[in-house]
């Protein structure tokens, strides 16, 4: 099995609760991958997502309705949490988050690692487009928690 791995650093304008929880946010998560059609189907479907709590999203990627079921499986607010995959389409996904304090910003650093499933087939879709895809969907996220984060928001909307 290959294994995909990504590292991306945010500065963010703002404290380290504020971009941890707007992180960790239901809505907000549906808020920045609108573009997928994402949406929160079961678990926890709004608020904040919680230590041992899961919640399984629905969107549309690479032409297909996809679900996957993701439970909080570490949590030291207001710096890092992770959520790792229980049930979905990767043979594995982990996707780590950390909020340090940097002057006046907030550095969030994402440590994503995810495995395509189907042996060969799985480790060709890696190499040719489920990194550069992640990749860019993370970054679209990320861009929109930083938007929201400088904006003063707490949650999306306010």
């Amino acid at each position: 099995m290959g294994v995909i791995h990504l590292e991306l650093f945010t500065h963010i304008s703002a404290p380290p609760a504020r971009c941890f929880d707007i992180s960790r946010s239901i809505d907000a998560h549906v808020s920045s991958l609108r573009h997928t059609g994402e949406r929160a189907v079961a678990g926890r479907t709004q608020g904040l997502i919680q230590l041992h709590e899961t919640v399984t999203w629905e969107a549309r990627h690479f032409g297909l309705k996809l679900r996957m079921t993701v439970s909080i499986t570490e949590m030291q607010p207001p710096h890092y949490f992770c959520d790792e995959q229980v049930k979905g389409p990767f043979a594995m996904l982990r996707h780590q988050h950390f909020f340090e304090t940097h002057g006046t910003q907030t550095l969030m650093r994402d440590v994503f690692e995810c495995a395509a499933p189907l042996g060969i087939l799985g480790r060709m879709a890696e190499f040719f487009f489920l990194k550069k895809y992640m990749t860019k969907l993370l970054t679209t996220r990320n861009e929109s928690i930083k938007r929201m984060a400088e904006a003063g928001a707490e949650k999306p909307g306010e």
